[in-house]
């Protein structure tokens, strides 16, 4: 039976979601869906997320006493960096084989059932072919899993990296700072008004109004932005004949990357 992706649901802060007008006509057979929430609560993972938040624990108290003794900024930033380059190698040392082998498991299924990607479960409304019990059976079990030589094949299900478009886009930089120095002010002025606040009614009305001079400003510095970016976006996958783009964060394993080429629109 041929399976139809009809819907993808999620949404991402600029990029949105695009669905070529051909999508839902399409069959998608070499789709596939997984649970990531199933991958995650298996007892190894569940206890290496113990193992990592113990660990977090301690070291945010040691990063404490470091800092007390720290003179300056530079010293302090310091701290920061040396204790999260030394969380993120104990994440690495934990989590990097558990993740491996589910990378293995994900190959092996996706060469198998011959699909050209992998998405989260939660974004799909209907369709797509349900690899959760497959790739947990070859997880969970005990032998070794061989590495897949073929790459998947092109696929129509397109992603862009959100984080890359809000940390390495100056126009994108700039307005998230232009905001938050806008919310600082505003903050300090509404805080001045529920001060002389009365009455739950009149805190109320001031908070609503904090909350919408807020979303105001901010869909008139990042709107054109978030327009710009779905219109580029669009373009891109029609080019590269995509009937789907979501965010990296949805796509769990194949798929097409056209980050760099929205980001080099964007800088046009």
């Amino acid at each position: 039976m041929k399976h139809r992706i009809l819907a993808i649901v999620a949404l991402i802060c600029a990029v949105g979601v695009f669905i070529a007008p051909s999508a839902i006509a399409d069959d998608l057979t070499d789709v596939g869906t997984i649970a990531q929430s199933a991958i995650a609560s298996l007892p190894a993972f569940v206890s290496a997320n113990r193992q990592l938040s113990a660990i977090a624990s301690q070291m945010q108290q040691q990063e404490a006493a470091q800092m007390k003794g720290a003179k300056n900024d530079a010293q302090r930033q310091q701290i920061q960096l040396a204790f999260s380059q030394r969380f993120n190698d104990k994440q690495n040392e934990i989590l990097g084989p558990l993740l491996q082998r589910v990378q293995l498991a994900l190959a092996a299924v996706s060469a198998k059932r011959k699909l050209s990607v992998v998405v989260d479960r939660h974004i799909v409304v209907y369709g797509g072919q349900d690899i959760t019990t497959d790739v947990l059976n070859l997880v969970t079990g005990t032998q070794a899993i061989p590495p897949v030589t073929a790459t998947p094949a092109p696929s129509p299900i397109g992603y862009v990296d959100q984080s890359v478009l809000d940390n390495g886009l100056p126009k994108v930089k700039a307005a998230n700072e232009a905001f938050a120095k806008y919310a600082q002010q505003q903050r300090a002025i509404y805080a001045g008004k529920m001060q002389k606040a009365t009455t739950s009614a009149e805190k109320q009305q001031i908070s609503v109004e904090f909350n919408k001079v807020l979303a105001d400003e901010q869909n008139t510095l990042l709107k054109p932005l978030v327009s710009k970016v779905r219109a580029i976006t669009a373009t891109i996958a029609e080019k590269k004949h995509l009937l789907v783009v979501v965010d990296k964060g949805d796509i769990v394993f194949g798929g097409t990357d056209i980050t760099q080429d929205v980001r080099n629109g964007l800088n046009h």
